[in-house]
Order: structure tokens, then sequence, then C-alpha cells
């Protein structure tokens, strides 16, 4: 299940309409046609994200929007839907807790976004409050874990960064908590109780990040039937955090170069430019100086973000954190799937062989499959699903004396996962216990395309 939506709307084809988009995107949600009846359903549902008409028979949808974030609804995300109310009451709908507002006519992608990034959003804080519940202490800042001295260094750099005004770059590989840190700064700043907005600017589409980010004036374009605020604008007095700004185009970065030397913003098609305060965080998975070199992106960008930088060290590098994490992550998932697990003494020394490349992310993904299929309480060798492992002292991939190249190895396991799942990269991904997104940047870090790659050999799998 993608996620759990509860739709307010009082047109049944309205109403029909969003159902039919989310039905094929493999949401679960529910319907209500009036606020009485989304109260009780929120009650029974605990969505994650609800879309809630600004005008319903028996309330305004702001009003009810008040009444359940009143009722212990805080962490649950609201996007408003409006086709009667103007820019100002949308405005005024995100003051008091939405997350964002679309207008009718809805247009698909913009919906399926904003959902998604509602969604993200929900799990992040939930996740959150699990993390502070059970790790106190000198081991967690605001959801980041880690005790090993690498990660003590982020702890110190964070708390030193997060009171000062400033622009900051975190780097580091694809799942090591970049956007745990960049949340971790906001929520120790003087910015705290503002809106924390997150763009990946890899996930978006070039034609639609710019109005993303900026915003655009009615009749800009075709479509743009009422003025769009941007994200930036909306992050007004809060703070804007950018995931992979490496992925932005050279004209987007142009137009972020503007915005973070003189804090103004245009609209797309306005005319008017309008002061924003906003504290910009980016963050990395590119070496952005090669990325310069290389003319893909521009130099006074790059030293304007790299004012301040935060290295996320991989989890190959502090593996003594993996025992904390990997405990948390039972306690995480056991506590969704309403089962009681622990974990074996030999369990971890194999957790603690294994170099995971996916990170953080990977080791939470192999961590909730192995709670899912563990039996009598424990999670054991066979229950951890990883490309190479040790299992009762076997090696399942012998090293030749020669020795063996780990690019190569991942390379070829790469291979060998996309022919066994007909070159499908979200199955090759769940039999590698990585992320689609990792997946599909270790693809295209090694090139790998079914046109242009022979069969993959791996050698001598002891099966």
């Amino acid at each position: 299940m993608r996620g759990k939506i509860l739709i307010i709307d009082d047109e049944e084809y309205q109403r029909e309409i969003i159902k039919a988009i989310f039905l094929s995107e493999g949401y679960s949600f529910e319907v209500a046609e009036n606020g009485e009846q989304a109260m009780n359903l929120y009650l029974q549902f605990s969505p994650e994200v609800i879309l809630c008409d600004l005008k319903l028979p028996d309330m305004d949808g702001i009003e009810l929007m008040e009444s359940i974030l009143k009722s212990g609804g805080e962490h649950t995300e609201f996007i408003i839907i409006t086709g009667h109310g103007t820019i100002e009451s949308a405005v005024e709908a995100i003051k008091k807790g939405a997350m964002d507002y679309i207008t009718k006519p809805l247009e698909r992608n913009r919906l399926i976004i904003l959902v998604q990034r509602a969604i993200e959003r929900t799990r992040l804080i939930k996740e959150n409050i699990q993390l502070k519940k059970h790790l106190k202490g000198i081991y967690s800042i605001d959801g980041l874990i880690g005790s090993h001295p690498s990660f003590q260094n982020v702890f110190k750099l964070v708390k030193t960064i997060a009171p000062l005004d400033v622009t900051v770059l975190i780097t580091g590989e694809t799942g090591t908590g970049k956007g745990l840190v960049a949340r971790a700064i906001h929520s120790l700043s003087g910015r705290r109780d503002n809106k924390f907005q997150v763009i990946n600017c890899a996930a978006i589409p070039d034609t639609l990040m710019e109005s993303e980010l900026f915003g655009y004036v009615k009749g800009a374009f075709t479509g743009a039937y009422e003025d769009k605020i941007g994200l930036i604008e909306l992050s007004d007095g809060g703070t804007l955090f950018l995931d992979e700004i490496g992925e932005l185009s050279p004209q987007l970065q142009a137009k972020l170069l503007r915005f973070i030397e003189e804090k103004k913003i245009r609209k797309i098609g306005g005319k008017d430019e309008k002061i924003v305060n906003v504290r910009l965080i980016a963050a990395t998975n590119k070496n952005l100086e090669e990325e310069v070199k290389k003319g893909n992106f521009r130099s006074d960008l790059y030293y304007r973000l790299n004012g301040f930088t935060i290295h996320i060290p991989p989890l190959r590098e502090r593996m003594s954190d993996a025992i904390h994490l990997a405990k948390h992550f039972i306690e995480k998932y056991s506590t969704i799937y309403n089962k009681k697990c622990d974990i074996k003494k030999e369990t971890i020394g194999l957790l603690l062989r294994y170099d995971w490349p996916g990170n953080v992310r990977q080791l939470e993904s192999v961590i909730e499959r192995a709670v899912i299929v563990s039996e009598d309480g424990w999670i054991k060798p066979q229950d951890i699903f990883l490309p190479v492992r040790e299992y009762h002292g076997e090696v399942l991939f012998d090293i030749p004396p020669q020795g063996i190249s780990l690019e190569e190895l991942e390379k070829k396991l790469l291979i060998r996962a996309m022919e066994k799942s007909g070159w499908v990269t979200a199955r090759a991904a769940k039999l590698l216990g990585l992320t689609y997104r990792t997946m599909e940047y270790r693809l295209k870090k090694f090139g790998i395309k079914k046109e242009n790659t022979p069969k993959g050999e791996l050698s001598s799998p002891k099966s």
C-alpha cells in the first residue's frame, strides 16, 4: 500500500475523478461528501493525507481542518482543493496548517506529486517521533542515530550551524540520511515553528520544477487558470530543503543563484518581484566540484552553496552504528506489523560483515523484510536478504586467488537482478533489498541498459 488518503468533496463527479487517479496509483482511500462524515472517517481510517474541498455543505474546509488538527491530527497533512476561493483563502489555509493547495480543474501530475510529498512528510514526522521516544541521549538528535566518532562530528556540526541563518550544503551517498540532517538543522533553528518544505530536484521534471519553486501567475501558460504560489514563497520565514540539487538544469541553477543573492522571486509570467525570507539547505550525492569541472554545475552557485558543508559518512565507515540502527528499525517495524522481534547474535554478525552500498535506507529495507518473514520472535540469518552474504559459515560467492573488484561484482549483481526481473527496475530493486531510487542511481552509475548489456555472468554462485 502506497499510502492512505481521505478525499472530501461534496461533488460526486469530482470525487470519482480523484478516486480514479489514486486507484490507478495503488493508494488506499476513503471518501466523504461533508464535514461530519469526514470527521467520522478520519477517526476510523487514520489517513496520512487529507484532500479537502474548501467549500463543503455543512462547514468550511478550513474549519474542518482546524477541528481535525485539534482532535489529534497534527501529523496528518492537508491539501486544500479550491475552485471557488481566492488565492488569499488558500494562503490562509496554509497559514493555519495546510501543506499546500490545488485548484480546479485538477492537474493529475501535480496532484500526485503533492500527495506523494505529503505522505513522505507524514511518515518522516512519525518516524522522528518514534526515534525521540525510544532513542534519547547521546545516540540521537532529532531523528539522527549514531555513536561512531565520524557521526558524532555530524551532530556537532548540526548543533553549531543550526542557530546561524546561513545556507548549508549536505553531501553524502544515497541513503545516508541527508534529509534527516536537514530537518534536524531546521528543528534546532530559530525557524523551527515555521514551514519546513522539501523538494526533490531529481523527482520532478524540468518543465514542472520552475513553477514548483517560483510559482506562476494566471495566464502565464496553457493550464495556468489561477495564480500559484511556489515553494520558495510558501517557505517564507521557514526552511526550504532542496534534495539532489545536482540534478537542477542550468537554467534553474541561474534562477536559484539570483534568488540566493537577492532574496527576491518573480513568478513565471509575472512582472513584480517579492522579497522572501527563506533559509536554503541543499543536498547532493554528487561531487559538485567535479560537476563544475565538467560544466554540469555552475561554479558561482556551487561557491554560494558551499559556504558550510556537512558530509554524511556512508554506513560502511561507521559500522558500529549499524547495530543501533538495526535495533531501532526492528522496534519500528515490530510495532507496525504487530510482532515482537529480537535479533540473534549471529544475525548481527552477518549485518556487520556487509558493506551496505545502499546505506541506512538499505539497512531499513532489509530489516523491514526480516521482521515480516521472521518466526518465533527472532530474526535469524536466513531472514536477512542481501545480494552477497555469509550464511552458517558458507560464503555464497567465492573470492578467487587473484582477488575481485567490488565495483565489478556490484555491476554484475545489478545486471543479474535486472535480467532475473525481466528488466523491471522496481522488481530488481526488491531482489537486492534496495529502494527504487537507489537502484536507478546505481544503474545510471554503471551505465547499465538492456540494449547495450551482454548477459551478466556472476562467477560461481554456490546456491
